[in-house]
């Protein structure tokens, strides 16, 4: 009563309306902030809680519901860097005296206002209405008084106030303008090389919505099969994986039999290449027991187990965190032929020196390549995580070294382009390993294994991009035991 009081006499109280989409989006943007929650794991929860309480109060939540409150989200965290220097431009006080809960409503109205189609004048008053019921009256004016603020320029006007001219300071303005931490912007710069164009084709590739890449299981299902299953239309070959299938824009992948009934899984087509690349590079001699040293939660281990049973081998598992292994045994469950999941730490090893012929570690990384699916990821990380992991990256990499037999290949691969995640860990255990003469290798080249994909650079390692190959930017050498 008090705001109301506040009213010019004679104004009408108009309740606040309550919209379950934009209320959705902002309790995820909240799981994001306050639980370190990703927000491909919060949502469907989110929209499956929303389609229920829809259906019992009698009304429809459909996809179009579905797809605006994906899409804020998303877009919403993916531009969070370029929303902040505006509103930044837009508020009398430091952003970080701001409390988190309004700034994520601002957030949210920033989006809508700059980067959808929704009338201004419909965004500022939607987000106003949700501000209303998720923050109050008091704090609802001053949303509505930033937001009207930020309406008065398009994007383009703001990105011309607010980021540094590239002539002036490169990093700073592609950070800016492509809502990147600076210090990602050079790591990513490093790792692909070359002129302003190559890194700003790269940085607008990760602010796009992904594909959904399904994966046909070996010996449970083929590519030719998943297609077939669905739709005419709603699907797409992969563009380089013999087992990758495509869906179309706001295909769902929880409504596909395949998927539910584990035949098939989501799975980037950069990650389909990696685990078929290893199995693809000729062995001598035995063949017979293969190895996912860092198996959660599951997806390659998967393809791989189908791969290793269509010729007689048997996959071990490995997962260091019990709940992921249990997500790899669920993955893995119905595979054709003969498997072994373990929970083990990959370096503190529960088997042998020389016990396999294949190993794969997919170690623990910033998750630079996957910024795409990821998108709050990129906030969360710290220049400070590639040393941290440096120690773990090594460790596993020298260990499936050891695991490996005389002639068995070793595959090490990382979600990131970071170079100090990627050669430099290489370079770095083959010197130690040659030193020492324990689990020396041959780095080979593993170009030959991803048949038909270009611009793999000059080798012998194969760095995948998103702006090149539509794949997360996934990394990996091929090494061969010879010591």
């Amino acid at each position: 009563m008090k705001d109301q009081q506040r009213r010019p006499q004679g104004t009408p109280y108009r309740r606040p309306q309550r919209d379950p989409v934009r209320v959705l989006a902002f309790e995820a943007l909240r799981a994001v902030d306050e639980r370190d929650a990703y927000a491909n794991l919060v949502l469907p929860g989110l929209l499956r809680a929303a389609e229920r309480e829809a259906v019992a109060k009698g009304r429809e939540f459909d996809r179009r519901d579905a797809a605006l409150a994906t899409e804020l989200v998303y877009g919403t965290l993916r531009h969070q860097g370029t929303y902040d220097a505006v509103l930044a431009a837009c508020v009398d006080r430091p952003l970080r005296e701001v409390d988190p809960p309004v700034l994520d409503v601002l957030a949210l109205g920033a989006h809508q206002l700059l980067a959808t189609r929704i009338p201004a004048h419909a965004a500022v008053s939607a987000t106003v209405d949700l501000a209303r019921v998720v923050l109050g009256e008091g704090r609802a004016r001053f949303v509505n008084a930033v937001l009207r603020r930020v309406a008065a320029q398009d994007l383009a006007g703001w990105l011309d106030q607010v980021a540094p001219p590239y002539d002036e300071d490169a990093e700073q303005h592609l950070a800016v303008v492509h809502s990147h931490p600076r210090w990602v912007v050079s790591a990513l710069w490093d790792a692909l090389g070359g002129g302003r164009a190559g890194i700003e084709d790269l940085l607008t590739a990760d602010n796009e919505r992904p594909e959904v890449t399904l994966v046909a299981r070996p010996g449970r299902a083929t590519a030719a099969e998943l297609a077939a299953s669905l739709p005419d239309g709603s699907t797409e070959p992969g563009r380089w994986s013999p087992y990758a299938v495509r869906l179309a824009e706001g295909g769902d992948p929880a409504a596909v039999d395949a998927v539910r009934e584990g035949r098939a899984g989501v799975q980037d087509e950069g990650s389909q290449l990696v685990a078929a690349a290893l199995a693809a590079v000729p062995l001598a001699g035995r063949d017979e027991r293969w190895l996912d040293g860092c198996a959660g939660p599951g997806g390659k281990a998967a393809l791989l187990a189908g791969l290793a049973a269509g010729r007689g081998a048997t996959l071990v598992a490995a997962e260091k965190q019990p709940h992921r292994a249990r997500l790899v045994s669920r993955a893995l469950a119905g595979n054709p032929g003969p498997y072994q999941v373990v929970v083990a730490d990959g370096t503190r090893p529960a088997w042998a020196p020389g016990s396999f012929d294949r190993v794969l570690v997919d170690v623990p990384c910033t998750g630079l390549g996957a910024l795409r699916r990821r998108p709050e990821a990129r906030w969360r990380r710290r220049e400070q995580d590639v040393k941290n992991f440096a120690p773990l990256q090594r460790g596993l990499l020298a260990e499936a070294l050891r695991a490996v037999r005389v002639g068995g290949v070793v595959a090490y691969a990382t979600c990131s382009p970071h170079p100090a995640e990627t050669a430099a860990v290489v370079r770095d255990v083959l010197g130690a390993a040659s030193a020492s003469g324990d689990g020396a290798a041959d780095w080979l080249d593993a170009r030959p294994f991803f048949p038909g994909v270009p611009s793999l650079g000059p080798g012998p390692d194969v760095q995948l991009w998103p702006h090149l190959h539509g794949t997360d930017a996934m990394y990996l050498s091929l090494l061969r035991r010879t010591a």
